[in-house]
């Protein structure tokens, strides 16, 4: 680990920094992105259009609501983008604090990171979106005596919420793998774990989506299969333990266990 000791205000003052490009870089992107805000939410809308009943679409409830929708568009879109930018500044900010052969994993993490959470939120996209606003819209509606009318406004709230876990939710390997890196976790601590991370996985669901089984699931199972793979990453290349630590971390298990 780097022997550099930087007082409190120094910390601070690099964190503020790294604060102002990532919120610079965001701005720009936004400024880039908002000039397409329009076919970027039809393009976001598709799922939802295509689950709605034939001859309805989606409102507007009040006058300044497309102005502020496509306002928000252009902030998610430019999130997006200036993802990598705000990774490197991540990195950069504990760089410092790590392992001078641990730096070279600059370039993989901001990689890494910028992919995953790309897959996760196409992943929703793609492949949740579709299946998840039609069970909806088909419960809402399956009575007769009610009928679909989604406002824009509301519906990019819901669906950026989602995306955004989503992709926070396919992050998940990437750090597993820098914490088992700088040895706060293991692969077989991890693994001892597991039955909370089943947990965990379906209370995140319940928070993060509707409130139905199909959406739930959607999110927690990726949050296991990947919850899996974070042990295999942790095991692959986690940080290895001297022999002392080994017989001490075997004296410390309950007996029986």
């Amino acid at each position: 680990m780097s022997d550099d000791r930087m007082p409190l205000t120094s910390h601070l003052e690099e964190l503020r920094r790294k604060l102002i490009i990532s919120g610079v870089s965001w701005l720009v992107a936004f400024l880039a992105c908002y000039s397409f805000a329009e076919p970027l939410f039809d393009l976001i809308a598709t799922p939802v259009r295509a689950a709605l009943p034939e001859g309805t679409s989606l409102v507007f409830i009040t006058a300044t609501e497309p102005f502020f929708t496509y306002l928000k568009i252009g902030a998610l879109a430019g999130l997006l983008v200036s993802m990598p930018v705000i990774f490197w500044q991540i990195w950069s900010f504990v760089a410092p604090g790590l392992y001078q052969n641990e730096k070279r994993y600059i370039f993989p993490f901001v990689l890494a990171s910028t992919l995953c959470f790309a897959t996760g939120a196409f992943f929703g996209y793609r492949f949740v979106f579709p299946m998840a606003f039609k069970v909806l819209i088909e419960f809402g509606t399956g009575s007769g005596e009610l009928s679909a009318m989604l406002s824009m406004g509301s519906y990019l709230s819901l669906s950026s919420k989602l995306l955004l876990a989503f992709g926070l939710v396919f992050e998940l390997p990437v750090v597993i793998f820098f914490l088992a890196r700088m040895g706060l976790v293991d692969h077989k601590m991890l693994a001892r774990n597991r039955k909370f991370a089943l947990l965990a996985a379906f209370l995140i669901g319940a928070m993060l989506t509707p409130p139905d089984v199909f959406s739930q699931t959607a999110l927690a199972l990726p949050f296991i299969i990947l919850y899996e793979i974070g042990i295999i990453v942790a095991r692959l290349f986690g940080k290895r333990r001297k022999p002392e630590e080994e017989l001490a971390g075997i004296d410390e298990e309950p007996a029986g266990s």
